[in-house]
């Protein structure tokens, strides 16, 4: 228990030197951002918030300490990576005062990752938030057209990456059509360059390809083809995009997001068109294919129509000598029964005068008739004397 300790017989001893809470967190205001103007320090971000002022409050914090902080918004616009909670950073600022809670803060102007550049991190980020969107899928890549007729190169048309394309297609394969979408390939701005050369390459008729080419330089050379902008506009083209930027080396979204990257302009040259000599070495050797089957088939039916027609012809004898035997046959039993086999065997036939009128009866003859009577080699004529019943001719 707190014993209290009367003041002395004499009144006050500090008198009029009370301050106010706010007289004294003034003093200490003063006193800090004079003393800590410039400050330097590294920790590890934490209690990120950020309102709708656009402003960036934080903790910066170690294993033994913790201090707020803060970035304006002129600041935090200026920031090419996004901040999140656990991030180890520098920092350059100032101290101050916030008087409504008596607490000091650091006033960031200046902040970057530690361990790693401010580029190389915004990069990695942006790289993460794409892929998790899929854009860098290998199911979303589409196939090259086999024989384009018509490709629009993005690109500066000035540099030495369209000169070089223009050369190994033109060698390749003359037909097709190379128009160029002219666009800044580095520099402020030409990320959007880039990407609006790739809208417009999108309505060309007749187009069925589009090259983004550049040639090799710095990481900040390239630094447009890692832009957002130009990633998301590849990934939404309508053509197939081939990617050629930079040397081989060199992998930027705008490669991860194209249908296919080329290491080099000249490399995506020849991926785009094929090569009219292989072509037309493979249309002789499918010539010769053709010819070697097509002869392989003539002698293949021919062999096969010869058999056919040995077959035929076997079978028409077959068929032939069947009919024959059957001939033989049927004139055998004819012969059996024709009238000629039995006057053959000594019987004659007698027809009337007119040899048609067979003689039946002695009824169908008169005497004085003349008959003919015919054996089996050859006839007799006579002519009737005696009538039926002995009736004699007149």
């Amino acid at each position: 228990m707190a014993i209290p300790v009367p003041l002395p017989l004499g009144g006050d001893p500090f008198g009029s030197m009370y301050e106010s809470i706010s007289e004294l967190t003034e003093r200490i205001k003063d006193t800090l951002e004079a003393d800590f103007a410039e400050v330097a320090a590294h920790g590890e971000l934490t209690n990120l918030a950020r309102p709708k002022s656009g402003h960036i409050y934080f903790s910066l914090r170690d294993a033994g300490a913790s201090v707020r902080g803060v970035m304006w918004k002129s600041d935090a616009q200026r920031l090419a990576f996004d901040l999140e909670d656990g991030l180890a950073v520098r920092v350059l600022g100032r101290l101050t005062v916030y008087p409504p809670r008596g607490d000091y803060q650091v006033v960031v102007r200046q902040l970057e990752p530690e361990g790693i550049g401010a580029l190389e991190l915004a990069f990695r980020q942006l790289f993460a938030r794409l892929a998790a969107e899929g854009l860098f899928d290998v199911e979303r890549k589409r196939p090259l057209p086999r024989f384009p007729r018509r490709i629009v190169v993005v690109t500066s048309p000035t540099g030495a990456a369209v000169r070089d394309l223009l050369q190994v297609t033109g060698r390749r394969w003359p037909a097709t059509e190379i128009l160029i979408a002219p666009a800044r390939v580095q520099g402020v701005g030409a990320g959007a360059e880039i990407a609006a050369a790739i809208a417009t390459a999108n309505a060309v008729a007749a187009a069925d390809l589009i090259i983004v080419a550049r040639g090799g330089g710095s990481a900040e050379d390239l630094r447009a083809f890692n832009e957002e902008v130009v990633a998301r506009a590849i990934a939404g083209s309508r053509l197939p995009v081939v990617s050629a930027v930079g040397h081989e080396v060199d992998v930027t979204l705008a490669d991860l997001a194209a249908d296919r990257r080329a290491l080099t302009p000249s490399e995506a040259g020849e991926i785009s068109v094929p090569d009219g000599r292989e072509i037309a070495m493979h249309l002789d050797r499918l010539a010769g294919r053709i010819h070697q089957v097509s002869r392989l088939r003539i002698q293949e039916a021919r062999a096969i129509l010869d058999g056919i027609a040995a077959r035929a012809k076997s079978a028409i004898r077959r068929n032939l000598d069947d009919h024959r035997h059957h001939l033989e046959r049927a004139a055998a039993s004819l012969e059996a029964l024709s009238p000629l086999g039995v006057l053959a065997r000594g019987y004659s036939l007698t027809f009337r005068e007119d040899g048609m009128t067979l003689v039946r009866s002695p009824g169908d003859v008169r005497p004085g008739d003349l008959i003919l009577t015919r054996l089996g080699t050859g006839e007799v004529a006579s002519r009737v004397v005696e009538g039926p019943s002995g009736v004699p001719s007149s």
